[in-house]
């Protein structure tokens, strides 16, 4: 646990969120397609991508819980969210590049908000769908 009560993965969880939900959002603007947020496998692409792991489904859960409750995201089924509290935490942080950003974060959250808890639940199924997803994107070279 930080001193004020967040944790490295609840900000690897965050920094993946931002991550994938701007590539979602880029996505779609090209295409001409509503922007609806980033699924559960965009989030476990960019977890993916940031530390070279996939976050297990209680991380994952824990995390978005405590995320969600604080306001920073926003959590709609599989669909992730980063809310607008998020997103001003996101632009005024201290510019580090990735290689350090979840450190950055965890630092930031811990100066600026408690965490919360949201009463979401993912379910082995849906985690394992988003899993699998991510896994044929991979063998896909998507």
């Amino acid at each position: 646990m930080g001193a004020g009560g967040w944790n490295w993965n609840d900000a690897w969880i965050f920094v993946s969120a931002v991550i994938a939900e701007r590539l979602e959002r880029d996505r779609a603007l090209h295409a001409a397609l509503p922007v609806t947020g980033a699924t559960l496998a965009d989030v476990i692409a960019a977890a993916d991508f940031l530390h070279h792991s996939v976050p297990s489904r209680e991380d994952l859960e824990e995390s978005v819980r405590r995320l969600a409750g604080a306001g920073l995201i926003r959590v709609d089924e599989d669909l992730i969210q980063v809310a607008p509290p998020g997103e001003q935490l996101w632009r005024t942080r201290p510019f580090s590049g990735l290689s350090s950003a979840v450190m950055t974060l965890q630092t930031q959250l811990n100066r600026v908000a408690e965490p919360g808890y949201s009463e979401w639940d993912l379910d082995e199924q849906a985690y394992n769908a988003a899993v699998r997803e991510y896994s044929l994107r991979l063998a896909d070279g998507r």
